[in-house]
């Protein structure tokens, strides 16, 4: 009961500085709370969206789940009305309605803008169908009756200003069609953010599927006492395929539509989940540092009391455990702060994803009794974990400190043992980046990479006090010596405690490394592939989606008619089965390209003759592929094309693997393809590829631009636009990472205010002196900020250079895979630098200006 008291009475004693260490808690546990809480709610939108749309049983046309032809030719697979007849008459069958959907499709309004979502959500062309009245009601208007009319979901009307009336050009491989608006259809559960429209049966067959009584699905729905699975054992007898599932159709249950619609989602939503962890675990990581480094202040500057303790009584366990019993209520507190901040950091994420188009509504905020537990556990374990060393010094203090001044002396014995196994460590974690660097396989490289980079992490926070004394005074010898005694004395205080230096500096260390490594990988990786384009790339011009849709015959019709053009140059991926000769078969996308190809991207083989794979009956392959398969040229592969034609084509040429356009591709001509290859599984463009005529360049890019300008879906780019989108791209995931990263970077900035605010209440009588002897307040308040500023820049430099051997030492390894040119951001490293000096300067404000107000008669009387 003792210990518990004395703990409690330390902790409410020093409560402003234990704030900051809450603070960093509640940041870490907020944000794993919040990442659970969000991908929750998910799974909850989408669950009742899945659980709401679809049918007792769906039927659709079985194909391969990897067979992406379909979807390349811009048409879905679809099967015949007479299919949607047999299952009505079935056992059990209550009603089947045959369904159209279609995702390769583009709308736009009036003024020719794309109503498609920005997130990546498909826009879905369908008929209005009583299915659909299960999870949606007409809130304005009426249903589509005619091919005049069209409706809309309410998301996209709001979000573009639609209105009943206005007119919608649907662009579809069959050709354009244009409609008004009769009706706009609201979802009763949440649409995450797709764009819908309804025609009515017969236009969607017509326009979206080329032809009447073909549908791409039927919904099924059983009569009362026959169960799902009843329901479709009954319904696959009647469509005579035997086995539930066989082919030539796919049954699903609810259930099972559900469960595949969720595992398709699944990997987006766990590489989301799992990345925000990531960054949350390193902002627990920097928190440790900032924990330490607090009990370590509180436990020095209670020397003298803890001393005083043992001389009456206390035992080394008792003041072990009255330490740890504070960390434990840090603990608690910040965590419960933590999990409440995680469901606000979860709601204000469902705003930011609304603001982007993937609407989530706040009424499916899902909050599992998990959360909180791990939350609880994690937050309160870490503080407990982090505090144990300065407990355990703490229980070190012996009775006759009480008869010293405040403050532990250094062991300079352990000092020793740190210093050597830091070297040892940083020693080993640079030999491993050195070894990753020199790897010649991928695999075997990230092994050592990653074992380089935990080592010397953890090497240079373990030794990071034996460079406070070299690093400090080089910086103090360029920056604080300038402000004359004032920044000598700064000096001095930033070298008088290297232990607690090296921890502050640490925190802020590992966001930087972070920051620079990926900031080297990122700009190394868009010089590789400027470079490479410059060397490879022989068209001027480039045609192709921004969403992954192919080029449609109707924009492929324009590009022809484009002025200043030579050539022409068109790209195809075919979704094939490949069989090599030692019987593996696997599905390969076939790049079924016009012979012009060989000019517009020029390609080195290891063997063979490229041209001559566009010759009838050949084909080339990739370097690793021919590899795997101990195939050469000559060798012949057994290739299942879409609509199950087989032919037996050559290999005449096996291309290197060592770049990043169309690395490991498969080429043929098109004509080989379109041999095989019924006419409407045939796939459309991916991309068109044109050469301008000499000396005409802008018109034809001019002309170009013209000639797609009725399809905002497609962007015409040259070599610089192309790089303009790769950076811009790579720029964008940065930006997202780099804000990740910032909560890293608040809390190890939270651990310089701690430390400074300690080490102020530290030095209270030492401030009051120099405060007697003529020290006057702007001095002083001086004094401290340039302490704080060598701090932060001596973490920066840390961080910089250890994130800079990361990056190179990853950019060898990449080479591997194409990323051959490093590239290093001075102007990048330069400014975070000199932002970490800034940091540092708006840290030491608090801490300053508290100093500043000390009564100098009250601050020498402070024992």
């Amino acid at each position: 009961m003792t210990v518990w008291k004395t703990s409690m009475r330390n902790f409410l004693a020093h409560k402003g500085r234990m704030a900051l260490s809450a603070v960093a808690v509640l940041l870490s546990v907020g944000f794993v709370c919040g990442t659970l809480v969000f991908t929750d709610t998910m799974n909850t939108t989408f669950d009742k969206l899945f659980a709401t749309t679809s049918a007792d049983v769906t039927v659709t046309p079985k194909t391969d789940k990897n067979d992406h032809s379909a979807q390349n030719a811009g048409r879905p697979a679809v099967l015949p009305g007479s299919a949607v007849r047999t299952v009505a008459g079935a056992d059990g069958v209550k009603s089947a309605e045959g369904t159209v959907s279609s995702m390769s499709v583009t709308v736009v309004n009036a003024d020719n803008k794309d109503m498609g979502a920005t997130t990546g959500a498909p826009t879905i062309a369908s008929n209005w169908s009583a299915g659909d009245t299960r999870s949606m009601d007409i809130t304005s208007g009426h249903e589509p009756r005619g091919p005049t009319d069209v409706m809309i979901d309410a998301d996209t009307a709001d979000k573009h200003g639609l209105k009943l009336g206005d007119a919608l050009r649907t662009i579809a491989v069959t050709g354009d069609f244009t409609a008004r608006i009769s009706g706009i259809a609201t979802f009763r559960t949440t649409n995450p953010g797709a764009t819908i429209v309804f025609f009515d049966s017969a236009t969607a067959q017509r326009k979206l599927l080329g032809g009447p009584d073909r549908f791409t699905g039927i919904n099924v729905q059983a009569e009362p006492g026959v169960t799902d699975e009843q329901l479709k054992t009954k319904v696959a007898a009647a469509l005579g395929s035997g086995a539930p599932g066989a082919a030539p159709y796919k049954l699903q249950t609810k259930q099972e539509a559900g469960e595949e619609s969720k595992n398709d989602l699944a990997s987006f939503l766990d590489v989301m989940k799992y990345a925000m962890l990531g960054f949350a675990g390193v902002a627990l990581l920097v928190g440790i540092f900032l924990i330490i480094n607090t009990f370590s202040m509180l436990v020095a500057q209670r020397t003298r009391e803890i001393g005083l303790m043992r001389a009456l009584g206390s035992s080394r366990r008792q003041i072990n455990r009255s330490v740890l019993l504070e960390a434990l209520l840090l603990g608690v507190v910040g965590s419960l702060l933590g999990v409440a901040a995680g469901v606000g950091l979860a709601v204000g994420l469902m705003k930011v994803m609304g603001a982007v188009g993937m609407k989530l509504a706040t009424s499916d905020l899902t909050f599992r009794w998990p959360t909180p537990v791990i939350g609880l556990v994690l937050g309160v374990v870490v503080t407990v974990v982090a505090a144990y060393l300065p407990a355990r010094r703490a229980g070190k203090v012996s009775p006759m400190a009480a008869l010293r001044d405040a403050g532990t002396p250094a062991d300079a014995k352990s000092g020793r043992i740190r210093a050597g196994i830091g070297l040892a460590l940083t020693v080993l974690g640079g030999a491993g980046l050195y070894a990753a660097a020199r790897s010649a396989k991928a695999s075997e490289g990230s092994l050592f990479l990653g074992l380089g980079v935990v080592l010397t992490l953890v090497g240079f926070v373990v030794v990071g006090p034996l460079l406070v004394s070299v690093i400090v005074k080089g910086l103090s010898a360029v920056v604080l010596r300038v402000f004359g005694p004032v920044g000598r004395m700064a000096e001095r205080n930033a070298l008088r405690n290297p232990r607690r230096t090296g921890a502050t500096g640490s925190a802020l260390m590992i966001g930087l490394a972070l920051v620079a490594c990926l900031s080297v990988g990122a700009s190394s990786m868009v010089a590789s592939a400027t470079q490479e384009l410059d060397k490879s790339v022989g068209a001027d011009f480039t045609v192709r989606s921004s969403n992954q849709q192919p080029v449609l015959p109707q924009a492929q019709q324009a590009l022809a008619k484009a002025e200043g053009i030579v050539r022409l140059t068109h790209y195809k991926l075919v979704a094939a089965e490949v069989t090599a000769p030692d019987g593996t078969s696997e599905r390969k996308s076939l790049s079924a390209t016009d012979p012009s190809y060989l000019q517009d991207l020029r390609r080195e083989t290891v063997s063979g003759d490229l041209s001559a794979a566009y010759a009838p009956g050949a084909m080339s392959v990739g370097e690793d592929y021919a590899k795997q398969r101990a195939l050469k040229v000559g060798d012949a592969l057994k290739v299942t094309f879409p609509g199950g034609k087989r032919a037996r084509l050559k290999i005449a040429a096996i291309t290197s693997d060592d770049v990043n356009v169309d690395k490991g591709a498969l080429y043929l001509n098109i004509t080989t393809a379109a041999a095989y290859t019924p006419a409407d599984r045939m796939p459309q463009d991916m991309a068109v590829f044109a050469k301008a005529a000499d000396g005409q360049a802008d018109a034809a890019y001019a002309s170009l631009k013209a000639a797609v300008a009725k399809y905002p879906q497609y962007r015409v780019l040259n070599s610089t636009d192309y790089k303009k989108d790769l950076k811009a791209q790579i720029d964008q995931l940065l930006n997202i990472v780099y804000g990740l990263l910032g909560l890293a970077i608040i809390v190890a900035v939270l651990g310089v205010v701690n430390t400074l605010a300690l080490s102020v209440v530290e030095r209270t009588r030492e401030i009051g002196l120099m405060r007697a002897i003529g020290l006057s307040r702007r001095q002083l308040r001086r004094m401290i900020r340039l302490e704080s500023v060598v701090i932060a820049l001596f973490g920066a430099l840390l961080g910089l250079g250890l994130g800079l051997a990361w990056g190179m030492s990853a950019q060898k390894l990449l080479a591997l895979e194409g990323i051959s040119v490093l590239e290093i951001p001075w102007p990048t490293i330069l400014t975070v630098f000199l932002a970490s000096a800034l940091v540092g300067l708006l840290a030491a404000l608090v801490p300053a200006f508290r100093a500043g107000r000390m009564n100098i008669l009250t601050a020498i009387a402070t024992d």
